[in-house]
């Protein structure tokens, strides 16, 4: 069996069906996933979630044997103003994905930083203020259901693409129950500093997404960038990080009858550093 803080996400063989993936991810010896559910990227959990596809979620997560960690999910661009219909169908939508969290045990779902755009609908403040207010809402939410808010603060292709946008989001949730999600292969990707970047958002650190990236580019396979995994896991020890991590391999490089080797070779990699007394500080 795979390191227990050590999981896969669905994203990593978002081309399979989802009880294929699932079923590659417990034979590659792994006990946890995440659950992707993004659109044009991975609808493993599908982006209308009636009563009947939440039934078939479960089955196949139960079947699986796999613990869920998170449900990485969008509900909307979180800095676009909406109308009340709207803000009503994306709380709609944010139920039905919280109660499919708690019907697999879920520890969070997850919501990205803004829309997959980088100029902000009106001013950077104004829109970072808008999403703000929207994920501490549906951090109430989630709340209700017994189930955590994550946010990936920091993606290179949102609203917040840069270490400075993702901080200054943070700022605005200090004091608030929402908890980050931070992806190496997006800080480097940003150009900013891996360790500088964990210890900016320090103990606000929910959970951490593993792939390899260069400059401009997240889509690799680890060991084929410039990531430094040993410092960013002492970076996260330093600030003692306590959740999990898991290999989100949605990359361009490998062909798709390679993708569970290439998890496979790239658990192998991160394993031995998350012995952390042993990574030298």
């Amino acid at each position: 069996m795979r390191h227990p803080r050590l999981g896969c996400s669905t994203i990593t063989f978002r081309r399979l069906d989802l009880d294929r993936a699932l079923g590659t991810i417990a034979e590659l010896g792994f006990r946890e996933v995440d659950l992707g559910s993004l659109p044009a990227v991975c609808e493993h959990v599908p982006l209308r979630l009636d009563g009947r596809s939440r039934s078939r979620v479960v089955t196949a997560v139960r079947n699986s044997g796999l613990a869920v960690r998170s449900i990485n999910a969008d509900i909307g661009d979180l800095n676009r103003p909406a109308t009340r219909a709207e803000l009503d169908a994306a709380r709609v939508h944010l139920d039905s994905l919280l109660a499919l969290a708690t019907d697999v045990r879920a520890t969070a779902v997850v919501l990205p930083n803004g829309a997959l755009a980088h100029d902000p609908v009106e001013t950077l403040g104004a829109d970072l203020d808008r999403v703000a207010d929207r994920l501490v809402e549906a951090a109430g939410a989630a709340s209700t259901y017994g189930v955590e808010l994550w946010t990936e603060s920091l993606h290179v292709h949102r609203l917040c693409c840069t270490a400075e946008r993702a901080l200054a989001l943070a700022a605005r949730l200090e004091g608030s129950t929402v908890r980050h999600v931070i992806d190496f292969s997006h800080v480097v990707a940003a150009g900013a500093d891996l360790a500088e970047t964990i210890d900016a958002l320090g103990r606000g650190i929910a959970h951490v997404h593993l792939r390899d990236a260069t400059p401009g580019d997240i889509n690799l396979s680890i060991g084929r960038g410039v990531v430094d995994f040993a410092q960013g896991l002492i970076a996260l020890q330093r600030n003692a990080f306590d959740g999990h991590l898991t290999l989100e391999l949605e990359t361009h490089d490998v062909d798709d009858a390679d993708r569970a080797s290439a998890a496979a070779a790239a658990a192998d990699t991160i394993e031995p550093l998350l012995n952390l007394d042993s990574v030298s500080t």
